[in-house]
Protein backbone atom coordinates (compact mmCIF):
# COMPACT_ATOMS: atom_id res chain seq x y z
CA UNK A 1 0.00 0.00 0.00
CA UNK A 2 1.50 3.30 -1.09
CA UNK A 3 0.99 6.75 0.31
CA UNK A 4 -1.10 7.66 -2.76
CA UNK A 5 -3.55 4.72 -2.58
CA UNK A 6 -6.38 6.97 -1.40
CA UNK A 7 -5.91 9.10 -4.53
CA UNK A 8 -5.82 6.08 -6.86
CA UNK A 9 -8.96 4.65 -5.23
CA UNK A 10 -10.73 8.02 -5.44
CA UNK A 11 -10.09 8.17 -9.16
CA UNK A 12 -11.17 4.58 -9.77
CA UNK A 13 -14.37 4.98 -7.72
CA UNK A 14 -15.40 8.22 -9.46
CA UNK A 15 -14.59 6.71 -12.88
CA UNK A 16 -14.13 9.86 -14.99
CA UNK A 17 -12.31 9.84 -18.34
CA UNK A 18 -9.92 12.51 -17.10
CA UNK A 19 -9.11 14.55 -14.03
CA UNK A 20 -7.26 17.81 -13.54
CA UNK A 21 -6.37 18.12 -9.89
CA UNK A 22 -4.36 20.78 -8.12
CA UNK A 23 -1.54 19.82 -5.80
CA UNK A 24 -3.75 20.98 -2.91
CA UNK A 25 -6.64 18.74 -4.03
CA UNK A 26 -4.27 15.79 -4.30
CA UNK A 27 -2.98 16.49 -0.80
CA UNK A 28 -6.53 16.59 0.60
CA UNK A 29 -7.53 13.33 -1.10
CA UNK A 30 -4.29 11.43 -0.44
CA UNK A 31 -3.75 12.96 3.03
CA UNK A 32 -0.12 13.53 2.03
CA UNK A 33 1.59 16.34 0.14
CA UNK A 34 2.66 15.73 -3.43
CA UNK A 35 6.45 15.60 -3.63
CA UNK A 36 9.23 14.25 -5.86
CA UNK A 37 8.35 10.66 -4.90
CA UNK A 38 5.07 11.11 -6.82
CA UNK A 39 7.08 10.42 -10.00
CA UNK A 40 7.88 6.95 -8.65
CA UNK A 41 4.42 6.22 -7.28
CA UNK A 42 2.53 7.35 -10.40
CA UNK A 43 3.39 4.01 -12.03
CA UNK A 44 0.99 2.33 -9.59
CA UNK A 45 -1.87 4.24 -11.17
CA UNK A 46 -1.80 1.93 -14.20
CA UNK A 47 -3.21 -0.82 -11.97
CA UNK A 48 -6.26 1.40 -11.40
CA UNK A 49 -6.79 2.09 -15.11
CA UNK A 50 -5.33 5.59 -15.27
CA UNK A 51 -2.11 7.32 -16.19
CA UNK A 52 -0.53 10.70 -15.52
CA UNK A 53 -0.73 12.76 -18.69
CA UNK A 54 0.91 15.99 -17.51
CA UNK A 55 2.38 17.52 -14.37
CA UNK A 56 2.48 21.31 -14.40
CA UNK A 57 4.78 22.81 -11.81
CA UNK A 58 3.80 26.32 -12.95
CA UNK A 59 0.06 25.76 -12.49
CA UNK A 60 0.57 23.18 -9.72
CA UNK A 61 -1.79 20.71 -11.39
CA UNK A 62 -1.70 17.10 -12.51
CA UNK A 63 -3.76 15.84 -15.45
CA UNK A 64 -4.81 12.20 -15.32
CA UNK A 65 -6.38 10.23 -18.19
CA UNK A 66 -8.24 6.95 -18.10
CA UNK A 67 -6.49 4.23 -20.08
CA UNK A 68 -8.33 3.32 -23.26
CA UNK A 69 -8.64 -0.32 -24.31
CA UNK A 70 -5.92 -1.28 -26.74
CA UNK A 71 -7.41 -1.13 -30.28
CA UNK A 72 -4.92 -3.69 -31.57
CA UNK A 73 -6.10 -6.22 -28.96
CA UNK A 74 -9.66 -5.85 -30.21
CA UNK A 75 -8.52 -6.63 -33.76
CA UNK A 76 -6.96 -9.90 -32.61
CA UNK A 77 -10.25 -11.13 -31.18
CA UNK A 78 -12.24 -13.24 -33.68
Amino acid sequence: MSKYNALWEYMQENDKDSYTLTFDQIQKIAQTPIDHSFLKYKKELLEYGYQVKKISMKEQTVIFHKNQPDASAAKDTP
